[in-house]
């Protein structure tokens, strides 16, 4: 699975399911601009992982970029370690073109060709993230700030 990533939004029942289990997860509360959690798409162990797209912030600048956080330019910051598995069913493929605020069109657009840009580097360093969660537990500092990917697994089975 080469092709490019695409923006997708995680249907609110499962995030509410899943939130339930996992702290590193937070509920869409819909809020003025109506926006959604959005995030990229790919493959580990046979599960459709999704990885949470964040708006960029001042603290951002100072950061740096390490496996388990990406900066998507400052447009926004992809946190690795936060990933859960999704059933197909409860993902939603964002329709950028359908967006009818301009300003976050061009925002989603701009975020969507850099992803791409780096879609190898994202993917790399989600499996290597995932691997060495499943490996050392909760025994590294990075091991620490992610999410239980077996436990999230068992769930996503589950859910239906």
């Amino acid at each position: 699975m080469k092709d490019n990533l695409r923006i997708y939004g995680v249907k609110d029942s499962y995030i509410k399911y899943l939130s339930q289990y996992q702290e590193h997860l937070f509920l869409h509360e819909g809020g003025a601009s109506g926006r959604k959690y959005i995030g990229v798409v790919f493959e580990i162990n046979k599960f459709s992982y999704f990885a949470p797209l964040s708006s960029f912030k001042t603290k951002h600048k100072k950061m740096k970029e390490g496996v388990d956080f990406i900066k998507i330019k400052d447009y926004a910051v992809i946190n690795i370690n936060n990933m859960i598995p999704v059933p197909k069913g409860q993902l939603v493929e964002l329709n950028i073109n359908a967006e009818k605020d301009p300003h976050y069109k061009f925002l989603l657009q701009a975020e969507n060709r850099e992803i791409n840009k780096q879609k190898c580097r994202i993917r790399k360093n989600a499996e290597i993230v995932y691997n060495h969660k499943r490996r050392n537990g909760n025994l590294t500092q990075l091991a620490k700030r992610t999410n239980d990917f077996e436990m999230l697994e068992k769930l996503s089975r589950d859910f239906w």
